[in-house]
Parts: C-alpha cells; sequence; structure tokens
C-alpha cells in the first residue's frame, strides 16, 4: 500500500448522508491513521514490509477507549503513530493481536479527540444490503458499497475464518478501514483487496473481518495481549490451491514445515492420514492434530513419488517479535 495520500476517491463514490441513521462526519472522525514502523529482523518484514499504512477505528470499552484494526498492520510492530482528520498525531502501542481473527488492538499513548463508533453485529446483514466503507482521511478516502456475499475465507498463511464479509465496489487502501451499517454501527474490520465471482462474472471486492469476533475475547485482549485460548499448531508454510491440489508456495525460514524438509512444489495428498483437496481442509487437518507442539504427519507429493513426513509444530506466536512494554 502506498504512504501517501495524494488520492481520492470519485465523487459518486462517496457515502451520502441520505437515508443513513447518524451523522456522517462524526463517523469519519472515528477512523485514525495507523502508520507503522516494523522490525527489520522480524519474519513478517519480508512479507508485509517495514513501513505499514492504514486505518483503524477507535472503539470503547468499559470506560477505555482503544483503536480496533487489522493485525497485520501492527504485528511487530517498532513504533506505531496515529493521526486523527484535524492532523493531531500521537504515539500508540500495539497493545494485541488475536492469531485467530486476524484482529489487533491499539493503545494511544496521547490525548486523541475522537469519538468512538458503537459496534454491532455482522449478523444482521443480508445479501446485497448497503454498507459505508470508511478509511481515513474523511469522505474522499470512503465510498458506498453492498454486501456481496459472506462465506468463508482461507488465507495462504495459515489462516481460516468460518465466515468472512465481501463487499463491492473495493476500497483502494482497505487495511483497517471501518465497515458501517446505514444506522452508524461497526460490523467489519478491512483486511484484504480479492477477486470475487458470482453468476459467472468475476470482479474486485473486499474482504473483512466481522467485528463479532471481537467481543468475545475483547477483554483477554486487554489484559493479555491475546485471547485466553490453547495455540494451534503452526507449520510455517505457504500454500495454493491448484486443481482441487494444495500446493506448498513458500516456507519460513527455520519454521517447522522447513525443518521437516517440505520443499517447494511439494503437494499436500493427506494430513493425519485424511485426503486434501482444499485449502480449508488441510488447515482443519492439521488444526485437528491437537494444540501447539503436537506432530502433524503429511503425505506429499514430490515429482512422482509419495513423500511422508512428521512435522513438528510450534505457535506461530514464537516466532513473532514482541512489542516493548510501556
Amino acid at each position: 500500500m502506498s504512504l501517501t495520500e495524494d488520492w481520492q476517491l470519485p465523487p459518486e463514490l462517496r457515502p451520502r448522508q441520505s437515508g443513513l441513521q447518524f451523522d456522517l462526519e462524526t463517523a469519519y472522525r472515528s477512523v485514525v491513521q495507523l502508520h507503522t514502523e516494523a522490525s527489520e529482523d522480524g519474519y513478517t518484514a519480508s512479507i508485509l514490509g517495514t513501513e505499514r499504512l492504514g486505518s483503524g477505528v477507535m472503539i470503547r470499552s468499559a470506560e477505555r477507549k482503544l483503536i480496533l484494526t487489522i493485525g497485520y498492520l501492527i504485528m511487530e510492530a517498532e513504533s506505531i503513530w496515529l493521526t486523527d482528520c484535524d492532523g493531531s498525531v500521537v504515539e500508540a502501542y500495539p497493545l494485541a493481536f488475536d492469531q485467530v481473527s486476524g484482529l489487533g488492538l491499539v493503545q494511544p499513548l496521547g490525548t486523541l479527540d475522537v469519538p468512538a463508533l458503537e459496534r454491532g453485529s455482522a449478523s444482521t446483514l443480508t445479501i446485497g444490503d448497503r454498507v459505508l466503507v470508511i478509511g481515513h482521511g474523511g469522505a474522499r478516502h470512503s465510498l458506498e458499497a453492498h454486501l456481496i456475499a459472506r462465506r468463508e475465507f482461507a488465507g495462504y498463511w495459515e489462516y481460516l475464518l468460518d465466515e468472512a464479509l465481501f463487499t463491492a465496489p473495493p476500497h483502494p487502501q482497505w487495511g483497517g478501514t471501518a465497515l458501517v451499517t446505514p444506522d452508524g454501527l461497526l460490523v467489519g474490520v478491512g483486511s484484504l483487496f480479492v477477486q470475487e465471482s458470482l453468476a459467472r462474472e468475476s470482479f474486485d471486492a473486499n474482504m473483512f473481518v466481522p467485528v463479532d469476533l471481537l467481543e468475545p475475547v475483547l477483554q483477554d485482549m486487554i489484559e493479555l495481549g491475546q485471547p485466553r485460548r490453547t495455540p494451534r499448531p503452526w507449520l510455517g508454510i505457504y500454500t495454493a490451491e491448484q486443481s482441487d491440489q494444495v500446493v506448498v508456495a513458500g516456507l519460513t525460514r527455520g519454521g517447522p514445515a522447513h525443518r521437516a524438509g517440505l520443499r517447494l512444489g511439494d503437494v499436500i495428498l493427506e494430513v493425519a492420514g485424511q485426503s486434501v483437496r482444499s485449502l480449508p481442509q488441510f488447515l482443519r487437518g492439521i488444526w485437528s492434530a491437537g494444540a501447539a507442539g503436537a506432530e502433524v504427519p503429511l503425505t506429499l507429493g514430490r515429482g512422482r513419488e509419495s513423500v511422508r513426513l512428521l512435522v513438528h509444530s510450534a505457535s506461530r506466536d514464537d516466532f513473532l517479535k514482541k512489542p516493548m512494554r510501556h
């Protein structure tokens, strides 16, 4: 994503106050810019870069005001700066990251005159509903959209949502944007730019993480920096789906799969004796092995050979550089 703001959405795509049950200008003020500088020797640096720019939305938990964003913006962050609509800048701290949902929380370390958005539930949305995608920068960085799908989403980096939200038209700087209903409730956080296919037509869209996934773990994230759950087994593998096959597309150097001897181009045929034909099937097979540290037996297609390997899994969190406590 570009680290400049020299862009704007066409006026015809921007939100309209008509038909909304809240004040748009107030909602715009709830969304701030995040500018992150991440560790150069962190394991995410080669994938996400060391300088990251996105949005975050102010939320309230009891008497505490926090910034909710997408977690990849703050992973292994060494510094975070928040900018509000008036141009005021304060330093911030990466408070928490949830590996399962992909959501992140940021604690401002100074005073921001930013209103909090009330959270709703993505369960209230139906396909075709009008939604607003709000990025930092007010109307010129926000747009009118519609919910076009809600379905399972699997990411090549060992990530799976049982139900994600998909909207179109897409926002060009989607990371951490706020998905807001016509009654002014926050229901999702921007994660990805994707291509969707409906009725044999392909078009661009955004994927959002439902804010519902935050509610059960919010207090744990505030108190512990992560949800109070047993870490899943992680292999450090990047995969691609090709013609009903899951193929190894990348490996984390020194990660469990790399140490076990997996190679680029290997086709994953089985996990613990169960056939694999899709990425969700592969991921659920890994996680069914138990907690992080469990041994995961894989059967691979390597050229004309069938290879069996035992991968000693790890917790992904153990490979991330941790922020300095404030």
